[in-house]
């Protein structure tokens, strides 16, 4: 890593800036969801509501809609067609509660139509929860077995051990930059279907589902930064403990 005066440079530049959009992105979240949930649609539909007719709007027949535990615990899962939305969801009739469930949807409506970049995701998934938790260790275990090595041959074991955590990390970092456009184009689909289902009836209910989808959209950003900025942080050390 790189020092000035005790500090972390490295750390400060790729990995503060992402912890603290993540903070305030988790805290808009929060915030915009509470003002939002108070607010209920004109026409009086809750999430689960919504999610069947904008489902049955896009000809999607098979999709399962259940309702879980938890709250923004909302999700749908391509493998079995099952859209599952939280308890502040499923029966609510508030503009947030919408919202969720419009987005939730538009990743079905994307798995329907064969959206790319949601298939890649989920081909990334099994290596990326590898390369997450065992990329980093691999990768820091093999420089430090390699720089204390004695014996010169051992040398290129190390490296390749190296080199396999980080390309092991570098895929559970593409996961997080893949991620983004899924979740952007499932706000951006929710949005559009929800004006053209005629669930909202007015720019207001717009306006509020937007804000709090844009701000649960910067919680994918500052997760994929941060990925970015240790990825790079570890390529970093590699080659500064190479160099040595």
């Amino acid at each position: 890593m790189f020092y000035y005066g005790g500090l972390d440079l490295t750390y400060l530049v790729f990995a503060v800036p992402a912890l603290l959009l993540g903070l305030w992105a988790q805290s808009a979240v929060k915030s915009r969801f509470s003002k939002y949930d108070k607010i209920l649609t004109k026409k009086g539909i809750t999430g689960a509501q919504a999610a069947a007719i904008l489902l049955k709007a896009n000809g999607i027949t098979d999709v399962k809609i259940v309702r879980i535990n938890g709250s923004l615990t909302d999700n749908y899962n391509p493998t079995d067609k099952v859209l599952s939305l939280s308890e502040a969801t499923y029966s609510s009739a508030s503009v947030a509660a919408v919202g969720v469930a419009a987005h939730e949807t538009g990743h079905a409506i994307q798995h329907n139509t064969g959206y790319f970049p949601l298939a890649f995701r989920r081909l990334l998934v099994p290596v990326a929860n590898l390369g997450s938790t065992l990329g980093p260790v691999l990768a820091v275990a093999g420089l430090g077995f390699g720089y204390s090595a004695q014996v010169e041959s051992y040398l290129p074991f190390f490296q390749m051990i190296t080199n396999i955590g980080l390309l092991l990390f570098a895929c559970a970092t593409l996961f997080y930059i893949v991620t983004l456009p899924v979740e952007f184009n499932a706000s951006w689909r929710a949005l559009k279907i929800l004006k053209g289902a005629g669930v909202f009836t007015d720019k207001e209910e717009l306006s509020g589902a937007r804000e709090v989808l844009w701000a649960a959209a910067m919680t994918y950003v500052a997760s994929a930064l941060g990925a970015i900025g240790n990825f790079v942080r570890l390529l970093l050390l590699t080659q500064k403990r190479r160099r040595r």
